[in-house]
């Protein structure tokens, strides 16, 4: 099991907007094989677990692990994970088995086991919530030196643009 893959997917569907079938047959693009199983029930299952889900970043960008720890493991009762032992090429690992054939609920395993993995071997600030104005995307940050502020390239190319025309204006009026 890649948990880093299962982590970064976690924030992913915290950043999609699950407005029907749709949305989420295009948020699982690389995942062909799941796109038969999409439900409006899913749609309106994994929105719950998004508004579930996004305290844990919060709680990891405002530097308070026992609240991840916490909002983590109430969410594993709410959602138990079932893990399996998956051999694809000869290489075992572990794959998240959904307790039904609800494609939500395979979804939010895959998440949960992602973040606590992630919390457990990293710490949990390497959760985070983008820094740019006025996104408020979330991200896991994967960077050596656990520097990472911004969802994306673009938040951060566009909060590097506006702090430098506000030494411009900085520099102009003073």
């Amino acid at each position: 099991m890649d948990f880093l893959r299962y982590t970064e997917r976690s924030a992913a569907l915290l950043n999609v907007d699950l407005d029907g079938v749709a949305a989420l047959v295009a948020h699982l693009a690389d995942r062909e094989s799941l796109h038969d199983q999409v439900t409006d029930r899913d749609c309106m299952l994994l929105r719950k677990l998004q508004r579930e889900l996004r305290p844990v970043f919060e709680a990891a960008a405002h530097d308070d692990p026992q609240a991840v720890v916490a909002i983590l493991n109430e969410l594993m009762v709410r959602y138990p994970v079932t893990p399996r032992i998956s051999d694809h090429s000869g290489v075992l690992h572990l794959h998240v088995a959904a307790r039904t054939a609800s494609l939500a609920e395979l979804l939010a395993g895959e998440a949960l086991l992602g973040l606590a993995a992630l919390v457990c071997d990293l710490g949990p600030s390497r959760l985070g919530t983008c820094a740019a104005t006025p996104c408020t995307d979330v991200f896991v940050d994967a960077s050596p030196n656990a520097s990472r502020r911004y969802c994306s390239e673009r938040c951060s190319s566009r909060a590097s643009v506006a702090a430098y025309r506000a030494r411009l204006r900085a520099d102009a009026s003073g």
